[in-house]
């Protein structure tokens, strides 16, 4: 199984800080696919560390965050999670989140991946204004009363992503010995 990097491109070009944003993204995404690179699915599933996380499962959750939150740039909070209202199937269903579950594939995360990457792409390409916000969320993570803009929200996805390309470089070289650079 190749986990090779596959690039996306807009078909309306991004210009100026939208371009830039974008560059950084598709910088972060490619360190995080290349951890994954010729691994098969039962390596892409293995836990290499005392923590929970395995490769396969940091895509799939870098996937689901960065969907929801390009959700959240379109509808604002009513496309995020009811957190202060989370039950124990929606805790367990989080979980599942950060790992390869029967039926799942390495090549099935990528693929997903490479499509919210291709979504959100079009969307900084196109979106009217990047200072459109929303509240967040109720969550006891996140400030209250705050507002996140489209701008800031794209930061927040490229430090998550860019956040755990650094765990997978961890889980890859835990794994087989391979690193990212170096």
């Amino acid at each position: 199984m190749n986990g090779t990097t596959t690039t996306t491109t807009p078909t309306v070009a991004a210009t100026g800080e939208r371009a830039d944003l974008l560059d950084q993204l598709t910088r972060q995404r490619h360190f995080l696919r290349y951890t994954t690179r010729d691994l098969t699915d039962e390596q892409a599933a293995r836990r290499t560390t005392a923590g929970e996380l395995c490769l396969g499962g940091l895509v799939k959750h870098v996937t689901d965050c960065e969907r929801a939150w390009v959700d959240f740039i379109l509808e604002g909070p009513s496309a995020m999670p009811d957190f202060a209202n989370m039950t124990q199937d929606d805790f367990d269903r989080h979980a599942d989140g950060f790992r390869l579950l029967p039926g799942e594939t390495l090549a099935g995360v990528l693929a997903d991946y490479a499509e919210t990457a291709r979504r959100t792409d079009e969307l900084v390409a196109v979106l009217p204004d990047l200072d459109v916000s929303h509240p967040l969320p109720k969550a006891p993570w996140f400030e209250a009363d705050a507002h996140w803009s489209a701008r800031r929200v794209l930061l927040h996805v490229i430090a998550e992503t860019a956040q755990h390309a650094g765990h997978a470089d961890i889980l890859r070289e835990s794994l087989d010995g391979a690193k990212s650079m170096g």
